[in-house]
């Protein structure tokens, strides 16, 4: 594959300004002319190794931000949205979409949020939905979905705190768990714990000074429960400043990513980013074998996996998916170049799907998706038991992976033939925006391709893809 020329206008501009230099100034330090970094600010040139290497050198700049980040995932999603029928048969040339996601990303996104409200207002008319007449009806994207974008863009990593959850783990007693550091910090503020027979996970009774925890819930579960309570009551500061940051659109927005900013202390504190990280590369990614070292779930840990994006000491760079038995995600992230479907499903091809058909088993996959980039993936089912008789049990299934060249840092990767490209799968994002021409599993037509009906022959599908 023919390598990509880097267009990073947009980043190299703003990290500019993050150091308050001119652009004759930074032109200086970078040892080019101020009309080739005018240029390269504008992507009318691509970044060059000078200037690569003198980011690094003179400014100690991870240059791997420079091609990752906000403009695929802009790229992928502008092109989902671009999709959607009401834009007609012709959208955008690829180029186009790329230059700007790179060059106005400000635009790109003001557009995916007008896209989000057009959807959310057509999905309550096409339902008979009653907001319309409400007093409080908003056209605007809804809180759960502003602040999983908010996550998505942050490439899932919050280093504040990241940085705070690790502090609390190591800095007190290294003999001791988060989970205990945790129990001896409740009791110092007074606070009791005590296991309930209830269907709540987590119960507060301020007034009382007692957290309950659910005892049908799994260890880990109680272990994440009591941290993440700690966090919305020893980290409110921290919590309060990183929303302040984010701009949140409504208050149940707010209220929502502060319990996700809980939930993402609650991980980080309980498998702290140096020791994790360490232990994910000297087992080669065993998800049990880290889950039993950490005491956390095989969710918990290929979420934290897909968290390791700190500046200067990355993990590898994985997606992490949650779908449930209807193929709808309900958890997504990707540091790769793997994106996935912000509506619907995503492709059936997918080994993630499959995984609800072998329950308790790890499932491997070698992919590739058209672009042309080739994965594997680890798929696995995930059953969460309500706890008592008759309690519905919620089922999901996880999938985590990452480019295959990381295959030799991945104990799963050991007896697959990385090197055979009939070994690698074809899959897509969603039916509208992949770009295959042969698919048995279609289910609607590529937007970008043109179709040929005719009608004395029938294949797969009712129509060929030109």
């Amino acid at each position: 594959m023919a390598t990509q020329k880097l267009y990073a206008g947009a980043k190299l501009r703003e990290t500019r300004q993050r150091l308050a230099l001119t652009q004759k100034d930074f032109a200086a330090k970078l040892g080019i002319s101020l009309p080739y970094l005018n240029q390269m600010e504008n992507n009318n040139r691509p970044v060059s190794t000078t200037v690569v290497l003198a980011l690094a050198q003179e400014f100690g700049f991870d240059v791997t931000e420079l091609s990752t980040g906000d403009a695929e995932r802009m790229v992928s999603d502008m092109r989902e949205a671009l999709a959607d029928p009401v834009f007609g048969d012709d959208p955008p040339p690829l180029a186009d979409l790329r230059l700007t996601a790179s060059n106005a990303p400000a635009l790109a996104r003001a557009f995916l949020e007008l896209h989000s409200t057009y959807r959310q207002t057509h999905e309550r008319l096409a339902s008979l939905d009653e907001a319309l007449g409400r007093e409080d009806a908003r056209s605007q994207s809804s809180p759960w979905d502003e602040v999983r974008d908010f996550f998505h863009y942050c490439d899932n990593y919050i280093d504040a705190v990241d940085h705070a959850a690790e502090r609390f783990a190591t800095g007190s007693d290294a003999n001791l768990s988060a989970h205990d550091l945790a129990v001896e910090r409740m009791a110092a503020m007074g606070i009791t714990l005590a296991q309930d027979d209830v269907g709540k996970l987590r119960h507060y009774d301020r007034a009382a000074g007692v957290l309950y925890l659910s005892s049908r819930a799994a260890p880990e579960t109680r272990r994440f429960q009591l941290l993440l309570q700690l966090a919305l009551l020893t980290q409110d500061a921290l919590l309060e400043a990183t929303l302040d940051f984010a701009r949140f659109q409504s208050d149940a927005a707010r209220a929502i990513a502060k319990i996700g900013l809980a939930n993402y202390f609650a991980g980080a504190a309980m498998m702290p980013y140096g020791k994790f990280l360490e232990a994910a590369q000297d087992t080669r990614h065993d998800l049990e074998l880290l889950a039993n070292r950490f005491g956390a779930s095989i969710e918990q840990v290929c979420h934290r996996l897909s968290t390791l994006q700190r500046p200067a000491a990355k993990g590898i760079p994985f997606f992490f998916v949650r779908v449930d038995q209807a193929g709808t995600i309900t958890k997504r992230h990707s540091a790769t170049r793997l994106q996935f479907a912000r509506f619907g499903g995503a492709c059936p091809l997918w080994n993630v799907h499959r995984a609800f058909e072998t329950p308790g088993r790890f499932l491997r996959q070698l992919a590739e998706t058209p672009d042309g980039v080739r994965y594997i993936s680890l798929a696995r089912d995930v059953s969460k038991p309500g706890g008592s008789f008759g309690a519905p049990v919620r089922r999901f299934a996880i999938a985590l992976g990452c480019e295959v060249k990381h295959a030799g840092d991945l104990v799963y990767a050991d007896d697959l033939d990385v090197s055979n490209a009939r070994a690698f799968e074809p899959i897509g994002i969603s039916c509208r925006i992949c770009e295959r021409a042969e698919c048995h599993q279609r289910s609607v037509p590529p937007l970008e391709r043109r179709l040929q009906v005719t009608p004395d022959e029938r294949g797969v599908l009712p129509y060929s893809v030109g």
